[in-house]
């Protein structure tokens, strides 16, 4: 579950869950439990995007339209 992480990586995290007063392995997995659920929230969220309506060209788009069309 806990992915290798370098000698730099390990350091950083060792110091970040010091400072929140944890051990390095709770941190980690506390870390990873929230990514995972992060993950999770946002994957239902994209299909809905994918759905809205095509957006209007802006003005330069139109612009650019417009130049591009034969007299």
């Amino acid at each position: 579950m806990i992915k290798e992480l370098s000698a730099g990586q390990r350091a950083y995290e060792a110091r970040r869950a010091a400072k929140a007063g944890m051990s390095l392995e709770k941190w980690l997995t506390r870390k990873a439990r929230e990514e995972k659920s992060r993950a999770e929230s946002v994957a239902p969220q994209a299909p809905a995007r994918a759905a809205a309506p095509a957006r209007k060209p802006g003005f330069f788009a139109r612009l650019l339209e417009r130049a591009e069309r034969p007299l």
